[in-house]
């Protein structure tokens, strides 16, 4: 699933050279198109909410169910309006859904077991979005619309009825929900005394990082073809071969998480990015020999840093919380990380001119990313080693709801 949906969310960033082309965009347009379509977060909370609500594998089917007529329908729109509003649909149901399994993993996964469980989960997303980078130059080379990678997306339609066959319910939300306390619980709830301090650092953690990563995971095709000057061909090779070799980030984050824990390797990762994001967006310099090697080594860097800490921080999210409120909070993230994408995209799109490029812009940005690391470090308890209910106080929840 969490291929399927890596690869389906992929193709807005990967072919954005392309779909700025067709909508006559420039790097300013493309940034405020992923404006807009971050306005997809607030979706994704409902959704979250309603899997937390309804359950993880009722919810999961229906967002996985939706992503193909998200697809088609951006596959076929002539008008931007259009186009926007199914890939706000899309964003919407894959985040969901990504939520879903997120959280999945680390209920049916025994405790030392969790955080590599995460890291499978984000390799699987990784090798997805992988698969849409290696299309996109073959259509590129035989003029092949960047349409049809939507209808190579909607194709996903034909695994669903396997999904819903080998899918269980999360035993953990069975109990819960036999309890009665997912009807007692709100979307708010993430706020009460007893997490709020988790809550709102995490949120505010989530929201800087957002504004770190956001513009840079999304204009790295973008700054290779159209400001560095490399072909489709070779920013593919160079997306294909330093992003994999990136992948190591998964087990290594995952060996770190469990070995030294999850908030030292969240906090090492978090700082470590930055780095990667601004040697590639304000390289290479001019007049550099080898563009393709400058560029190569700044998106594995980053890349690694990225895919590290998310194991760690997936596994701290969904480990913090209880069960009724767990894919809310992953929800939670996603607004405000949408929030974030927004004010990301938003200063690409006002200063980009002003600042002599949208890749300078891109890297300043990054910067946010070590204040959010740090904070994270200082707030934010280990749980490393702790059952799912010790770690999220889940007795203590259930008592005063």
């Amino acid at each position: 699933m969490l291929f399927y949906q890596g690869f389906a969310v992929s193709i807005v960033a990967v072919a954005s050279p392309w779909i700025g082309t067709s909508f006559h965009l420039d790097g300013a347009g493309i940034a405020r198109l992923f404006a807009w379509i971050s306005l997809s977060a607030l979706g994704a909370l409902a959704l979250s909410r309603m899997i937390d609500r309804y359950g993880r594998r009722r919810m999961i089917l229906w967002c996985m169910a939706a992503i193909p007529i998200c697809s088609i329908g951006a596959a076929v729109s002539i008008s931007l309006i259009w186009f926007t509003a199914f890939q706000i649909g899309l964003y919407a149901v894959v985040g969901a859904a990504g939520s879903g399994c997120v959280v999945m993993l680390s209920e049916e996964l025994p405790i030392a077991r969790r955080a590599r469980g995460q890291s499978f989960g984000g390799l699987a997303g990784a090798v997805g979005a992988g698969l849409c980078v290696f299309l996109m130059p073959i259509f590129d080379a035989y003029a092949w619309s960047w349409r049809w990678m939507f209808v190579i997306s909607a194709l996903g339609i034909a695994m669903l009825p396997a999904m819903a066959r080998l899918l269980p319910e999360s035993e953990r939300w069975e109990r819960s929900d036999a309890s009665g306390i997912t009807e007692r619980t709100h979307f708010y709830d993430v706020f009460q005394p007893l997490y709020r301090k988790r809550s709102i650092t995490m949120i505010v953690c989530a929201l800087a990082a957002a504004i770190s990563t956001t513009a840079a995971n999304a204009f790295g095709y973008y700054h290779a073809v159209s400001v560095v000057g490399l072909s489709a061909a070779a920013t593919s090779t160079m997306t294909i071969a330093a992003g994999g070799i990136g992948l190591l980030g998964f087990p290594i984050g995952a060996w770190s998480a469990e070995r030294f824990g999850r908030v030292p390797t969240v906090v090492t990762f978090g700082i470590f990015i930055t780095f990667g994001h601004l040697w590639f967006y304000w390289g290479p310099p001019t007049h550099f020999a080898w563009p393709l090697l400058w560029l190569s080594t700044g998106y594995f860097w980053f890349n690694l840093c990225d895919n590290g800490g998310t194991v760690a921080s997936n596994a701290a999210a969904t480990e913090l919380f209880p069960t009724p409120l767990r894919g809310t909070m992953i929800g939670w993230f996603a607004l405000v990380s949408a929030i974030g994408a927004v004010i990301s995209n938003a200063a690409v799109a006002v200063l980009a001119n002003k600042m002599g490029g949208l890749s300078i812009v891109v890297g300043a940005l990054s910067i946010v990313g070590i204040p959010a690391a740090i904070l994270f470090g200082l707030m934010i308890d280990e749980t490393r080693g702790l059952s799912l209910e010790t770690a999220a106080k889940e007795a203590q929840f259930t008592s005063e709801n």
